[in-house]
Order: structure tokens, then sequence, then C-alpha cells
């Protein structure tokens, strides 16, 4: 019998898709490797054996050029409070474990067990240890957590990742409490109000700094809900490869949920020419799925250089103010009720 081909797995576990371009992959990361290697230096100058370090426009700087792998759990669970909250809430995770489970809940969450990166290989029920279980208990625990967000899907694709990288099950959790509770304005709750606001934020930014695809949009009567919408509820999870994904959240962490919409118009402008092609519907969808594949996403390093200066200035002040005026739209159309 023909021997089967070996199974092609990226460093996390997931495994390469059939038309996987290894030959432009293996060119990029060679030179990856050499911008890894010296930012790995840098880092653990800066570290000093001391795993503390203060908010700072060097360590902002840093962070933006990539936190190395080594220590990115670490730099994750301080910049964003979880450290601390952590610490503050000593033997919290585990009570929340061991208390009253609301069955609906627990139900909800087992239904997405298998339906989470069935792609990844610690996450198959062959593997040892099998991440399933871990997954499970920080969803189950964030919602008795967090009531009001329960548990919605979205949610474990984000803690999935967060424990391939923390292999860490109550540091994983103390993230996605980060992420859920402060970084992340009302993504998950039942009305998702905060996920709604913040597409049409993006609509009018893209209507502000790339006119055409916007008026493109208005033309087809496109809703960017349509197009964006698993951009933000999965912080580009299975949009965007691994490592670009991982370099995003890196500043996503630090620098908060500005971070999304330099993203969304980073390769919207990249793309605008491309994008403008469409002349139908289905057209501008397939569009909006091509560009989130290629080179441009690969090479993460001058993707996240391009998403700080390809849309200009943004300001965490814009994006509040935007959102004011865009949640009361919202509110006046009545959307809190039907998602």
């Amino acid at each position: 019998p023909p021997l089967l081909p070996c199974v092609r797995v990226d460093p996390y576990g997931f495994e390469r898709p059939e038309d996987f371009d290894y030959v432009s992959y293996e060119e990029f990361f060679s030179r990856y490797l050499v911008i890894l290697t010296r930012r790995a230096i840098k880092w653990s100058k800066l570290l000093k054996g001391n795993n503390r370090i203060q908010k700072s426009l060097k360590v902002k700087r840093y962070i933006r050029k990539g936190i190395p792998n080594e220590h990115r759990a670490q730099i994750w669970m301080i910049v964003s409070g979880a450290q601390a909250n952590m610490e503050q809430n000593p033997g919290y995770y585990n009570k929340l474990l061991e208390g009253e489970k609301s069955d609906m809940l627990v139900e909800a969450i087992k239904t997405d067990m298998n339906r989470t990166f069935p792609d990844n290989v610690q996450f198959r029920k062959t593997a040892n240890p099998c991440l399933q279980q871990t997954l499970y208990n920080v969803l189950v625990a964030y919602g008795h957590h967090n009531k009001t967000v329960g548990y919605c899907q979205g949610m474990n694709f984000i803690a999935g990742y967060l424990i391939l990288i923390t292999k860490n099950e109550e540091e994983s959790f103390w993230l996605l409490d980060a992420l859920i509770g402060r970084i992340l304005p009302d993504y998950y709750s039942p009305a998702m109000m905060g996920l709604k606001t913040d597409q049409e934020v993006l609509g009018e930014l893209v209507r502000k700094k790339v006119p055409a695809v916007a008026e493109l949009m208005d033309r087809h009567g496109v809703m960017w809900t349509l197009i964006v919408s698993r951009w933000f509820i999965c912080l580009f999870i299975d949009i965007l490869p691994v490592e670009t994904v991982l370099r995003i959240w890196d500043c996503l962490f630090y620098e908060g949920s500005k971070i999304i919409f330099r993203v969304a118009l980073a390769l919207i402008k990249q793309h605008q020419a491309f994008i403008l092609e469409a002349t139908n519907l289905p057209d501008i969808c397939d569009k909006f799925k091509q560009i989130t594949r290629g080179t441009f996403v690969t090479e993460c390093h001058t993707f996240m250089q391009k998403i700080f200066t390809e849309p200009g200035s943004l300001s965490m002040a814009t994006v509040n103010k935007l959102r004011e005026t865009c949640r009361a739209k919202l509110v006046a159309q009545g959307s809190t009720n039907n998602i």
C-alpha cells in the first residue's frame, strides 16, 4: 500500500492545509528567524531574569515588534492586568470549577468541544494530553464567573489559542477575563451591542480613510457585519495565519481594541484596487476572503509595521467618539433585541 504522506504540523499543532505553499513560507521564515533571534536577545536584556516590566514607550515599541514565544504568556499576563487579578484572587479559579454548574451552559460548551480546532493535533481526543478538557474547564469557569456573558461561540477559539500559548489553565482563564471583561467592549453579551457598534465604527473609519470601498459597499447594500463579524468575534483566528494572529494579540493586550481596527483598515487599504474590482455581493464577500490570505498577511513582521503606518493616525479618542455615535444610532434602531 502507498505510504501515508507525513502530516505537516506547525509549531502550535495546526495541520498545514493541502495547498500550503512550503517554498514561499520557508523563504519568509528563514528571514523571520533572523528577526526573531535579534528580538529574543533584546527581550532577554529588557527582562534581565526579572519578570516584571513597567508600561513605557520602549516596552510598547518592543511589543509592536513581537514578543518572543518563550516570553509571550508572561508578558500578556502582565500588560493585560491578568497577572495582578490572578494574584489578588488566589484559589478563585478552582472555586469556580468546584462550584454549582448551570446545565445549559455546560451543554452549550460540550457541543462546541469537537468543533474547536479539528485541524489541531493537540485538541484531538487521541492527543496526550488532550487539550479539550483544559478548554472545557476554562470555558465553564468563565461562564460562571461572568454570568451576563455565559458562553458564546467564538470564545472557544479564543480560549483555545490562550491555552496553546500559556499551556496553563488558570492563566488562560485570567487572560480570557482580560479580553472579554476589559479589552473587547461587550462583544459576547447576548445582545452583542459592542460587537455591532464596532462593526459600524469600522464602516465609518473606512468611509473616512478608504472612501471608494465604503461607496462600493453602499452601492451594493452590503452590511459590514456580513464581511467582518468573524474578524471581531474570533480576533482573526482562522482568518489570518497563526503567527500573524499572535503578533496582533501582542499589541491587543498592550494597546487595546483599537488594534483590531488598524488590522482591518490595513487589509482593506492595501487591497483597495482588488476589492474595487467586485461587481456584486458574492464577489465582494469573496474578495474580502481572499485579502486575508497570501504573502501580505503571512509576512507578519512587515504586516505589523503596515498596520501602524497604512491606516494613518487612529487615536482611542477617535474610536470612542465613533463608538458613542454608532451605538446611539443602533439603540435608536432598536437593534438591541434581535441579533
